[in-house]
């Protein structure tokens, strides 16, 4: 190789599936969308997750991307972070979620600030926000089941 190569970075993108397209989740409503980010949540006490769903255009669930993991009070959410994986698994749609380690299920206006960002970037490259759930250990708030969106 010579000078100008070895300078040179390599960029990858992938996204791999596991799950064939007849055994993905389809989400109906904020009540599934609910019980698959259960799944998969680390823990709802200490700190604050803030992770995105990917969908296909038949509201089928490609998979789930960690987005930050903060302290106890909140985390840092990159909109250019949550469309780089979005555009990495060609999702039609995303659901964001966080949760409240306070166990407090109302929306602050900095949630609600960076929801609506989020949304008017997804118009640009055709990816809809579908909503953005506030989680507890026992109950959620969903962002669009409550007309935030």
């Amino acid at each position: 190789m010579n000078l100008l190569t070895n300078n040179l970075a390599e960029v990858r993108i992938t996204y791999t599936s596991k799950v064939p397209a007849c055994d993905r989740i389809k989400v109906r409503c904020s009540q599934d969308a609910d019980k698959a980010l259960r799944l998969i949540w680390p823990s709802f006490e200490h700190r604050e997750y803030f992770y995105i769903m990917l969908l296909n255009r038949s509201n089928q669930i490609l998979g789930f991307s960690q987005i930050s993991m903060g302290g106890i009070s909140g985390t840092v959410t990159d909109i250019r972070i949550i469309f780089q994986t979005a555009i990495k698994a060609n999702c039609r749609g995303i659901i964001l979620a966080h949760n409240h380690p306070s166990g407090n299920l109302s929306a602050s206006e900095a949630d609600i600030t960076i929801t609506r960002k989020i949304k008017e970037a997804g118009k640009l490259l055709d990816i809809t926000l579908l909503d953005h759930m506030i989680m507890t250990e026992s109950a959620y708030l969903s962002m669009a089941d409550d007309n935030v969106l």
